[in-house]
């Protein structure tokens, strides 16, 4: 009896990973491009600006089940560009049309591990859904502009920013949310999504590891290591992407009610 139980289990087990006859797996594969702006939350707060006309492109991959149940599980491999743009001058100034900017570029490779519930329509040719993502960010180069320092004539005031090990953070971690619509054309999938993300982790060390990072020239010009300074993202994107397997998306259907048999099976050896 043990032994016919287990195999129950087992079969049931393999019947959800495999797919019913009413919900089966589909997996897609596609290319995703987007366009946005990108700010910091600095602590002291800091009179910040939008940075806009960062881009953003990669890899989707996404696993569909049984929507009632888990709806979509998936992973994004993205080139992601970042940045925070702040006052420098707020104390000698009155009007924020006079306000001096230090600007930081920031681009990264970031990797979403993402959860999707969903809904169809139109007879599954159209599916909505929402997005709730944890986030993995490694920066791998900057860029920075220094408004200040143009106004006085440095030759210095932008260029390439030197990542330094005890001053500036390359790994970042986070959260992101959002939503989309897409089109299903046969085994091919038009989609539009807008997603915000929200940083945890600090683009530059805190002063309690890193006392001394005060002014140092147009590339780093804080006039004290801010204690926080996590980075958002709110980007616009399109793709494009592939269903492997040749059955239609399909939601999740019951099953139709069996009537009871009510005949009474004698089995003997």
């Amino acid at each position: 009896m043990r032994l016919k139980r287990h195999i129950a289990i087992l079969t049931l087990a393999l019947s959800a990973l495999c797919g019913t006859p009413e919900v089966r797996a589909q997996h897609t594969l596609g290319v995703i491009a987007g366009y946005g702006m990108g700010t910091g939350r600095f602590q002291p707060k800091q009179e910040m600006r939008a940075v806009w006309g960062l881009y953003s492109g990669g890899l989707t991959w996404r696993y569909y089940g049984s929507q009632r149940v888990v709806g979509a599980f998936g992973l994004d491999l993205e080139f992601q560009q970042q940045g925070f743009s702040y006052a420098m001058n707020t104390s000698q100034v009155e009007d924020k049309k006079d306000y001096i900017y230090y600007t930081r570029h920031i681009n990264s490779v970031m990797l979403p591990v993402v959860w999707a519930p969903h809904f169809y329509m139109f007879r599954n040719h159209v599916r909505v859904y929402l997005e709730a993502a944890a986030t993995f960010t490694y920066n791998f180069s900057s860029s920075y502009e220094n408004a200040q320092a143009r106004v006085s004539g440095a030759a210095d005031w932008k260029g390439d920013y030197e990542f330094k090990s005890p001053r500036d953070n390359r790994w970042g971690y986070g959260l992101a949310g959002g939503g989309g619509i897409a089109f299903l054309v046969g085994r091919f999938e038009l989609n539009f999504r807008a997603r915000y993300y929200y940083g945890l982790s600090d683009i530059v060390r805190n002063r309690n590891r890193y006392a001394d990072n005060a002014v140092d020239g147009p590339e780093n010009p804080f006039w004290a290591t801010p204690l926080r300074s996590p980075l958002d993202n709110i980007m616009i994107s399109v793709g494009l992407n592939y269903r492997f397997n040749k059955q239609g998306f399909e939601t999740w259907k019951p099953r139709p009610k069996r009537e009871k048999n009510r005949e009474v099976f004698k089995f003997g050896l």
